[in-house]
């Protein structure tokens, strides 16, 4: 279970660079004088439960016990077709005259060095190596970094219900520039629409999570069908 530590957050967030910004798609970027790009997905990760503000060590442990039987069914979820996001996303592309290359393989953004060129719409990894690798001008990657369920907490004691839960980033980078020509954080969150805590199958929760799915989804794909 990944527990997200708000107090180490709290002490980071002064250093931390400031966050990208969205960059909104351009009505110039997508067609045949685009270039070709490449789309590409990361590994999908494996449905858990986020436990969001439990801080201390006690808090962690209380806030994991309590959420035990959660976690376990959040565990056995499937991401249904969530892979095969990045197939839609090329189709539509392609549907706008892009020349398309899908790259079937995951990407591995921890491999890729870290860009030494600093500043708002310029990628923190150096993605340049991968115009050669895949025979593209561009690289559009879709980044599920998080998938199941989550919790708020204020220290040990609970400040929200449960709510299925999907985060991510879709971003696609010039690989001359290493500069964002689309960059789109997407986070859902869906409470469930009756009772939450009926487990161990947690009907009610368990929808809530396909429901935020299927909003990730079209969250990702609604700004190449515009």
């Amino acid at each position: 279970m990944r527990i997200v530590l708000a107090t180490i957050a709290a002490l980071l967030a002064g250093c931390a660079s400031a966050p990208q910004p969205s960059v909104a798609l351009g009505q110039d970027t997508l067609g045949a004088k685009s270039g070709r790009i490449g789309v590409a997905m990361t590994s999908v990760p494996k449905t858990d439960t986020q436990l969001l503000g439990a801080g201390c060590l006690l808090c962690m442990a209380t806030a994991s016990i309590a959420n035990s039987s959660l976690t376990s069914h959040a565990h056995h979820l499937t991401a249904e077709d969530l892979p095969k996001l990045k197939n839609y996303v090329a189709d539509l592309m392609r549907k706008k005259g892009t020349e398309v290359t899908l790259i079937e393989e995951s990407i591995n953004l921890d491999a890729l060095p870290a860009n030494s060129s600093k500043g708002q719409n310029i990628a923190k990894k150096d993605f340049s190596s991968l115009q050669a690798k895949y025979g593209v001008d561009k690289l559009l990657v879709i980044n599920i970094t998080a998938l199941g369920f989550m919790r708020t907490y204020s220290a040990y004691i609970p400040t929200s219900d449960p709510k299925g839960f999907l985060e991510g980033t879709g971003y696609l980078v010039n690989l001359k520039t290493n500069t964002y020509e689309w960059y789109l954080p997407v986070t859902v969150s869906k409470a469930s629409d009756g009772a939450w805590d009926e487990p161990p199958e947690f009907p009610g929760l368990t929808n809530a999570y396909f429901q935020a799915l299927e909003i990730g989804k079209d969250s990702f794909t609604q700004p190449f069908k515009d």
